[in-house]
């Protein structure tokens, strides 16, 4: 898992927001519901959608345009649509926010 550093405390939100952000060359949103702190991908996978402009409710995070719902803890979209997005580790530490990717044999190889 390779971290990198996405947000310093004084950008750390303090109140339910989503913010897109770019991470080591991809879009992230990050999201803050109820007292937690997600990062997911940015574009919703049904119709390409920018989940900045979404919201959250019952813990999913909801795409502006077709109201379709990502569950913020797995991914997975609401019964019946089948698909999910991607959701990506976060780690609050001392000096900041923290969002982790998963290393694949190809960026080991070209890095």
């Amino acid at each position: 898992m390779q971290w990198f550093k996405v947000l310093n405390t004084a950008q750390i939100p303090t109140f339910d927001s989503i913010k897109t952000i770019a991470v080591n060359g991809k879009q992230v949103c990050i999201i803050k519901t109820a007292g937690k702190i997600y990062a997911t991908q940015s574009f919703c996978p049904h119709a390409g959608g920018n989940f900045g402009g979404g919201w959250c409710k019952n813990g999913q995070l909801v795409c502006p345009i077709h109201r379709y719902a990502y569950n913020l803890e797995t991914g997975r979209g609401a019964e019946g649509q089948g698909d999910y997005i991607n959701i990506f580790p976060t780690e609050l530490r001392e000096d900041g926010l923290y969002i982790g990717f998963k290393e694949s044999w190809w960026s080991k190889l070209w890095g």
